[in-house]
């Protein structure tokens, strides 16, 4: 599947429609260049999922908790995990953090920087790929 995002106007839109595809997946992994738009995207489909916290990219914290207000019927769960693993040095910093509560919750996770910790993401983890056009748009594949 592919999702085209024109400019930040209709980013919102864009991750309205991813959202439709969702199913009964709860972790996505988004890869990306650096500025490719991860975070931006991550911060529209919490908006659309009703989250009215302050999104921002996890890169010190590692991981961000957010509360979805949705009653979108294939998203049983009203937490959202955002992760950043950009600064990750050793995989057993991820262990250490308990990534498997995080994984396995039900809740919906968000990584981005998955390339890091490759060997441990769930095997139904969706791979979504942002990539910047040569006209400044943004493809989303997943």
């Amino acid at each position: 599947m592919e999702i085209n995002i024109q400019s930040i106007d209709t980013i919102r839109e864009a991750a309205h429609e991813f959202i439709q595809h969702i199913g009964d997946t709860r972790v996505f992994a988004f890869y990306g260049k650096m500025g490719a738009g991860k975070t931006t995207f991550v911060k529209a489909i919490c908006e659309e999922l009703g989250c009215h916290d302050v999104i921002t990219s996890p890169t010190f914290s590692i991981v961000n908790e957010y509360t979805l207000n949705t009653d979108l019927p294939t998203l049983d769960t009203h937490t959202a995990y955002h992760f950043d693993f950009y600064r990750i040095k050793k995989l057993e910093e991820v262990y250490d953090m308990g990534y498997e509560e995080y994984f396995y919750s039900g809740a919906l996770c968000l990584i981005e920087w998955p390339e890091l910790i490759e060997e441990i993401l769930p095997d139904d983890s969706v791979r979504v790929s942002i990539t910047e056009q040569e006209d400044g748009t943004r493809k989303v594949s997943f």
